[in-house]
């Protein structure tokens, strides 16, 4: 299996597949015993009981997941089990088809999850507890880790269904931003300030396409929980970025969709332009923030690890992607 300790290695940003999710609405738009389930023919968590209320699923979502993923190789390229890259950014994006609200939410590479495990011959090694990063290893480097991924974060999401996924490898970054040309950004923490002193904690810098990729992509692996200091300055740059994307595209309509065709050979994706152009009046909830997944970070014996408050997941999932069902 491929080495994962590598000093001052550059791992794909999670900006850049958000990126991707931002470019389809704005084109498109111009374990616990307090809980019992009820599952419907797919085996999905249907209805279900918690604290003495009724759920039940809201069939007005549509669950994308967008991947980041640690590889300069173009989605064309062979791959084989255990040789391409792993999945180090991943966000979930639901939207609701009749509100035309959509929604992220943030995975930390580093999440403990059960994985599908193989061997490098195809060998099926059942599921083991891993980095959910690690999933996408274990596929073909293309739909096979895909699908794969989408399996295990559905099923660390009590059984969500997931409709599509587009994963993007990092040789789109420059393509995408240079786009925007700039996006100021407030800079969230201090853990670029080693490499360049004008990284400073609050400090207001411009990201170009000549700088994106350090900004996005940078962390120094002998700092525990870098991964997670590095999720912070990804969040802070989609949140600038969602912004200038906005106000350019209200004046470029074309601008979108030339960028998501610029980035097609660095992609693969089950997400034809026929599904966004049912998107086309998608607006971001309020606060426009990237909502993470509840969980604390652990220092592991060898690698750093993001642990799921399970409970707190649960409710998370009960709030967004179900309705409380009135009365009996």
């Amino acid at each position: 299996m491929m080495n994962r300790m590598k000093k001052q290695i550059f791992i794909i940003a999670g900006f850049i597949v958000l990126l991707l999710g931002v470019l389809i609405f704005l084109y498109l738009r111009d374990k616990d015993d307090t809980y019992s389930t009820d599952y419907n023919e797919s085996g999905r968590e249907n209805v279900v009981e918690y604290d003495g209320k009724k759920y039940q699923y809201n069939e007005h979502l549509s669950n994308y997941l967008f991947m980041g993923i640690d590889t300069r190789e173009q989605e064309e390229d062979n791959q084989v089990r255990g040789e391409n890259g792993r999945a180090d950014a991943i966000y979930l994006l639901s939207y609701d088809r009749v509100k035309k609200t959509a929604k992220a939410f943030a995975i930390p590479r580093d999440t403990m999850a059960s994985v599908h495990a193989y061997s490098m011959d195809g060998t099926d090694l059942g599921l083991v507890e891993d980095h959910i990063n690690m999933q996408y290893v274990y596929g073909d480097g293309k739909e096979e880790s895909c699908l794969l991924m989408k399996e295990a974060i559905s099923n660390m999401m009590y059984g969500i269904p997931i409709q599509g996924y587009l994963a993007l490898n990092m040789d789109g970054i420059p393509v995408a931003v240079g786009a925007l040309k700039s996006v100021e950004v407030v800079v969230p923490n201090a853990s670029l300030e080693p490499v360049d002193s004008k990284y400073k904690e609050g400090a207001k810098v411009t990201i170009t396409e000549e700088n994106a990729e350090q900004f996005v992509r940078y962390r120094d692996t002998n700092i525990a929980q870098s991964a997670m200091m590095r999720l912070e300055r990804q969040k802070a740059f989609m949140e600038a970025f969602m912004e200038t994307a906005r106000i350019k595209a209200s004046n470029d309509t074309a601008l979108v969709l030339n960028m998501y065709d610029s980035l097609k050979p660095y992609m693969v994706t089950n997400m034809g332009t026929d599904l966004f152009a049912q998107l086309l009046d998608a607006n971001y909830e309020s606060d426009d923030k990237i909502q993470d997944i509840p969980g604390e970070k652990v220092d592991g014996n060898e690698f750093d690890e993001y642990h799921i408050n399970e409970g707190q997941l649960y409710e998370l999932v009960l709030q967004h992607f179900y309705k409380e069902v009135q009365g009996d």
